[in-house]
């Protein structure tokens, strides 16, 4: 069985595809990540199935579409009966573990909470998010849970015996979520090593060290951050502290029609576009940058660690995120939308002893992934799955998609190498057409201009299949 290769899938949490030294940012100390893509393939143009958590999350185990699963928000728990990639996997020998984020469930109601004798303890989910398809499960669902005084994790209990957990719930509740200023950024209080990314990487690391190695191992090191608040590290706050941040094209989305437009005024509330001063979002832009880094420095320790069991020639390495992050592009934040920097993933794909390292303009979408890690481990991808393996794309070999798709609940967009469209589905109402090839910033929208009608029109047919 050893002679299977391992599997270190590495997801994060809202990282915008373009927040990498290897995408060409200016600023972002990502070595690791550089390193990474150096020796492997870079996927220049990954969309996610949906820029919402749940839903992506629902597409990638499975390789289906968000419609297909009837999953569009993060209300609806995941079905354990799904086939799954981590199933496919456990099939053909693999032991699986998940250390992080899963969020296969949405938080527990009050009616969970009152059953419960004491504080609700998310480890109560094991059994749930094993039965998807992981062997080992450590479940961190996000930080805004860990304020509520009714509810424990395994990090919320590590804090405590540090005697730092009323410190992080505090200042957590400042910038909570839909507070008034949700989106201010600032610098955690708790020193670097006992960080929640440097907590999942660390729990990683004690199940790396634990496992038997009787078998190939398909790991998730599955990062909360950099997902909102925007908190980083006392280190890499420092490192940022003087940044030039170069702000991104503010231009807010135009609204075509009252379809569109009802929903753009759901995201402006959303980002708070009140409070986004200049100011105020190089601030939160230079506090993402730091929790990216140190996502980059702890993959960096995982990395070390393998290569000190002597599995690391032997590994696998994917590197993705459930979806981006605006970072003020169009004044907004977070995802929820069909723009590049909400919808668009990084994706890097490393093969064991690395290779020659390649850019990959093709259009890929997380569904592939679903059926690469399947390849990888020489299993059939999970049965509904609409993706296809990206390994013969590591060979030089096109991947030949002409569309990719996402879907924000009623929303659905399809892009093409040219053109991204965005169709409202119930009332079959067109809301954007973009040219990306002379308008890669998308800043027109051509949904309503006449010279434009026939491709609005093929698009809305596309977008509307099943």
């Amino acid at each position: 069985m050893r002679d299977k290769p391992n599997l270190l899938f590495v997801f994060t949490d809202q990282h915008r595809h373009d927040v990498l030294g290897c995408a060409g940012h200016p600023l972002v100390a990502t070595p690791t990540l550089d390193k990474l893509a150096s020796e492997g393939a870079r996927f220049t143009r990954a969309w996610c199935q949906s820029p919402v958590c749940m839903p992506s999350r629902a597409s990638l185990i499975t390789g289906r579409y968000t419609e297909d699963l009837g999953i569009f928000s993060n209300t609806h728990a995941f079905d354990p009966n799904w086939p799954t990639v981590m199933k496919t996997l456990q099939s053909v020998g693999y032991e699986t573990a998940t250390v992080g984020k899963t969020h296969y469930f949405p938080t527990p109601n009050r009616e969970e909470v009152e059953v419960a004798d004491g504080p609700y303890d998310l480890t109560q989910r094991t059994d749930f998010v094993s039965d998807l398809g992981w062997d080992y499960v450590l479940e961190e669902y996000g930080k805004y849970t860990h304020t509520y005084p009714w509810l424990c994790s395994p990090y919320t209990e590590y804090l405590n015996e540090e005697g730092l957990l009323e410190a992080y719930r505090e200042q957590i509740k400042g910038v909570y979520r839909l507070t008034p200023d949700h989106w201010r950024a600032e610098t955690s209080r708790l020193p670097q090593e006992h960080d929640l990314t440097s907590y999942i990487a660390a729990r990683s690391m004690d199940w790396l060290r634990e496992r038997s190695r009787d078998q190939p191992f398909f790991l998730k090191l599955a990062f909360v951050q950099p997902h909102v608040p925007l908190i980083d590290d006392p280190i890499w706050a420092d490192y940022y502290r003087d940044a030039d941040i170069e702000l991104p094209e503010q231009t807010p989305a135009d609204a075509p029609n009252d379809v569109w437009g009802e929903y753009l005024k759901s995201l402006n509330r959303h980002s708070q576009v009140q409070t986004m001063t200049d100011e105020f979002v190089r601030s939160g832009i230079r506090h993402y940058l730091g929790m990216v880094s140190l996502i980059d420095q702890k993959i960096g320790e995982v990395m070390a660690l393998l290569d000190a069991q002597g599995e690391l020639e032997n590994t696998w390495i994917v590197y993705s995120s459930d979806h981006g992050e605006m970072l003020g592009e169009h004044h907004l934040w977070a995802k929820l939308n069909f723009y590049g920097g909400s919808v668009q993933v990084p994706l890097i794909i490393r093969p064991p002893g690395g290779t020659k390292g390649r850019l990959i303009d093709d259009l890929v979408e997380l569904t592939d992934v679903t059926a690469t890690l399947a390849d990888i481990g020489g299993a059939e991808p999970p049965q509904g799955c609409r993706g296809r393996s990206l390994l013969p794309a590591l060979a030089g070999q096109g991947v030949d998609r002409e569309f990719i798709r996402s879907r924000i609940s009623g929303f659905s967009a399809v892009r093409n190498a040219q053109y991204r469209f965005t169709l409202a589905v119930e009332s079959g109402t067109p809301c954007e057409l973009f040219d990306l090839q002379s308008d890669p910033g998308e800043m027109h929208n051509l949904v309503n201009d006449a010279a434009h009608a026939d491709t609005a029109e093929t698009f809305a047919e596309i977008a509307a299949m099943p």
